[in-house]
């Protein structure tokens, strides 16, 4: 499904303009996350609209996205999602490709370590250790896990997202508002400049688990 759903996902997928409202962005993750959808990812710029304006008056946001559910990436695992430059329009257009070899290996399931660290994995474990029918024990546990690691998988691309790539464009936002305070070195600017840069330092910290439990 790709959209404009006129709404963020986080609070470094916009620069500039008022202050996000949290309650707007927990909506849409809710919806999100009970469809059992995730993001497809991007490449290039994170911000796919702006506001046509400059200097104080300017907005960027991340309005347009590309979203797909396990069955999807499992179909065509190479699926590929470029933002385009702005021309004619103040947003950006998605460009969807399939390239074949970047998806022939399947990758195994992984348990990550740093998601107990999340309070919603306890009621995505809940929720999926069940079945609906009576079998064998062996059966039955086998047919628990696989359901469970689907929904995790699906959990975790919902929650975290790729943190490469999270980590690729926080950096970029970090520049655009490091850019805006030596411009204009308010404290509104420094405020949301030391917000972001919070934002890459956790996602840093989550990198730095996955390597130590690769």
């Amino acid at each position: 499904m790709e959209k404009d759903f006129n709404v963020i996902w986080d609070e470094e997928e916009k620069f500039g303009g008022l202050p996000v409202h949290i309650n707007e962005i927990d909506d849409f993750r809710h919806c999100i996350t009970t469809c059992n959808l995730f993001d497809l990812g991007f490449k290039e710029g994170i911000f796919t609209w702006w506001n046509g304006r400059a200097e104080e008056d300017c907005i960027f946001k991340r309005l347009d996205r590309c979203l797909g559910n396990m069955e999807l990436q499992q179909l065509w695992p190479g699926l590929e999602i470029n933002h385009l430059s702005k021309i004619g329009s103040n947003h950006s257009p998605m460009h969807l490709t399939y390239n074949p070899s970047t998806g022939q290996i399947k990758k195994a399931f992984r348990f990550l370590n740093f998601w107990i660290k999340h309070e919603s994995l306890l009621d995505v474990v809940k929720e999926h250790w069940k079945a609906d029918f009576h079998a064998n024990p062996f059966i039955l546990f086998n047919h628990k896990m696989k359901k469970l690691k689907k929904a995790l998988s699906t959990w975790s691309k919902a929650t975290f997202g790729d943190i490469f790539q999270r980590i690729a464009s926080l950096e970029e936002v970090v520049k655009v508002h490091e850019t805006q305070f030596e411009l204009n070195p308010t404290i509104q600017n420094r405020e949301r400049l030391q917000r972001v840069q919070a934002n890459l330092i956790r996602v840093w910290a989550l990198e730095e688990e996955f390597w130590k439990q690769k």
